[in-house]
């Protein structure tokens, strides 16, 4: 494979990433979207690392851990505070959300 293959692989990726968040109400949609998005830019850390002028230099690899532990937390998190607002509100649309206000 070559760069130019795995950059236009990533912005799909990303691409659909962005119309999950942008197009549906579900939270956990949303979720499904960043996540898509993350791993997109860990293709590009990886495919960046693979055809730099020294790949046994490892950082392309530790940018792509470190983002993946990042989005394990972001999805735990996330994954919290939806299993909250779904006990109060009985719904996980983002939406209906807005009748949290004080």
């Amino acid at each position: 494979m070559t760069l130019q293959i795995l950059l236009a692989l990533s912005a799909i990726l990303f691409a659909f990433g962005l119309a999950a968040i942008l197009s549906r109400s579900n939270a956990i949609m949303i979720l499904i979207g960043i996540e898509l998005m993350l791993g997109a830019a860990n293709l590009n850390f990886i495919a960046f690392w693979r055809f730099s002028g020294n790949p046994s230099d490892l950082t392309g690899v530790l940018f792509a851990i470190f983002s993946i532990a990042v989005a394990a937390a972001e999805a735990a998190v996330g994954l919290a505070i939806i299993i909250l607002v779904h006990r109060r509100i009985q719904s996980v649309e983002v939406d209906d959300a807005s009748n949290l206000k004080g």
